[in-house]
């Protein structure tokens, strides 16, 4: 076959360790059908091919982010006020006032408070009620794991003295036993589920815009870790639009609150509904814990600092076993979110009495998170084929931002905080991945603080963060390439450039394998093929 696109004069590192250098290749319906000299590769050419020069410059296959909300965080860059860089109450009230003065939705959403400036303490539906008197309001922290309502929002959610908390999650009260109108974990979208909802071409608005988000970044494929039936819906329209130039894998969201049965049920028709084409449910989703932050993170011993205590499991072991036994044995994989050390443990058990009672296959179920592990359970993930799913941009003392997670961690566990070299060294399967929005999804800043163990050098420095769990620019990009096709279940088609393979690649403006460790951060991606198609060109690059 005649190749309808060749790239030349490039420095393509194919991540096949077959052949894992090449001068260009060949690309034709959308697959790499060759790879090797400029010279062999322009023989391929049919007489229309489109040509493009890489400059000399690095080509990488495209990059997986198997932990990806892209459509939330799409639609929030849409439509939500970013409260990211906000430091004081002042900047909150400013930044929503002016958002709630230019967005005229019936719901004002903000997100991305910062717990090291906010909290149960100081944030409340007092500021709320000042800038958005009129409409319902509500604002999640930086993790979407904590978020406060206005006045208006609590009464539509039926939120007052004596509402009792829903399960796994709380409502905050002041010293009088009013409710503050701030939320933990599962109380906000219990409350979420009054407020006025956000229609189906929002959602594929918000699609649209994630995607080229992505893109940019040269992120071709995803998991979506928590599809619900408005995210499934808005994929599933834009693939039939032909629209949806990124690989997605949906992972089903379970509930706590869901029989094993009505989860299963629904996860299986949704499978047998999109088990084809660019949008596929293939996995499941569970929370074990919740975070460090409002003290829901599940750890073996006790919280370390002066308040101590602990958190429970979000399911307790004998519903894990259930849950997972039956998503195991109907060949789903499952996806977990662990913070704390004894939810990784729990994971473990779960999966092991998953295989017990199922047998082994190549599921690659996926730990997220895995934000502190045991010394003992780190070489369980090997023997259990489990995936730790790694977000290294999380694993670095911020310059800006107070953190004092660390206090209930404490000295003796701080080791096994994003332990990424570590479980890399016990034989762990593991990826690497963004969590967007709560993180930025840029890979080159996630790529350079899994290399320092720093904040990338814009926002200042602070000493390395355990620096004994730096891993390798190398690895960090197998984790973002191989291995996240794998994680994601496309390690058959995607991750590598080879012959047979999809053809989604990146063009970047820097050798990221051997520049400085702090440049990689400041990164540009040139191009992004996705299956031949160009999905993004950089501004001046005319290769």
């Amino acid at each position: 076959m005649k190749a309808d696109l060749i790239l030349v004069n490039a420095s393509i590192c194919t991540m096949d360790p077959a052949r894992p250098r090449a001068e260009a290749l060949a690309v034709a319906g959308g697959r790499i059908v060759g790879l090797g000299s400029d010279a062999d590769m322009a023989a391929l050419a049919g007489p229309c091919a489109r040509r493009i020069d890489a400059g000399g410059r690095l080509v990488l296959p495209g990059f997986q982010d198997a932990h990806v909300h892209l459509m939330d965080g799409g639609l929030d860059l849409i439509r939500t006020a970013q409260l990211y860089e906000a430091t004081t109450l002042d900047d909150i009230g400013r930044i929503m006032a002016a958002h709630a003065a230019a967005y005229l939705g019936a719901l004002v959403v903000g997100a991305g408070w910062q717990c090291g400036f906010f909290g149960d303490h100081n944030l409340t539906r007092a500021l709320l009620d000042r800038v958005v008197p009129d409409r319902p309001c509500i604002l999640y922290d930086a993790n979407f794991h904590n978020a406060c309502l206005n006045s208006r929002a609590c009464e539509i959610a039926g939120i007052r003295r004596g509402t009792p908390d829903p399960l796994n999650g709380h409502i905050v009260l002041d010293a009088d036993g009013e409710p503050t109108g701030m939320l933990h974990e599962d109380a906000i979208r219990w409350a979420v589920a009054f407020l006025p909802r956000t229609g189906d071409e929002a959602w594929i608005d918000g699609g649209r815009a994630g995607q080229a988000h992505a893109h940019r970044h040269g992120i071709t494929g995803i998991i979506d870790p928590w599809i619900e039936d408005h995210h499934r819906r808005a994929y599933a329209a834009l693939a039939e639009r032909g629209e949806l130039t990124m690989r997605v894998s949906g992972a089903a969201m379970v509930r706590a609150t869901d029989s094993v049965a009505e989860a299963l049920a629904r996860a299986m028709a949704w499978r047998a509904e999109h088990s084809a084409g660019p949008f596929r449910i293939n996995s499941a989703k569970l929370f074990l814990d919740g975070g460090l932050e409002n003290r829901t993170a599940a750890m073996i011993a006790p919280y370390a600092d002066a308040q101590g205590g602990n958190a429970p499991l979000m399911l307790d072991p004998d519903r894990i076993r259930a849950f997972f036994t039956a998503f195991d044995a109907a060949r789903f994989q499952i996806h977990v979110h662990c913070i704390g050390d004894m939810a990784v443990r729990a994971a473990l058990d779960g999966f092991q009495a998953a295989r017990e009672a199922n047998g082994d296959w190549p599921s690659l179920h996926q730990i997220a998170h895995v934000q502190v592990t045991h010394p003992a359970d780190r070489p369980r993930f090997a023997a259990l084929g489990a995936m730790a799913n790694m977000q290294p941009l999380w694993a670095a003392s911020d310059p800006v931002i107070p953190d004092h997670t660390m206090d209930l961690v404490g000295p003796s566990r701080l080791a096994g905080v994003y332990a990424f070299r570590s479980l890399i060294d016990a034989g762990a399967p593991w990826c690497v991945s963004s969590d967007f929005p709560v993180t930025t999804l840029n890979p080159f800043e996630i790529i350079e603080t899994a290399v320092t163990r720093q904040t990338p050098r814009r926002r200042g420095r602070c000493a390395p963060f355990v620096p004994a769990e730096r891993i390798t620019a190398g690895e960090a990009v197998l984790g973002y390439t191989r291995n996240a096709a794998a994680a994601c279940w496309r390690g058959e088609s995607t991750g590598m450039l080879a012959p047979g393979r999809a053809a989604d690649l990146i063009v970047l403006d820097r050798d990221i394998l051997a520049c400085a460790a702090d440049e990689i951060a400041e990164t540009l991606v040139l191009l992004t093929l996705a299956g031949g198609r160009e999905v993004h060109r950089a501004a001046g690059f005319d290769g």
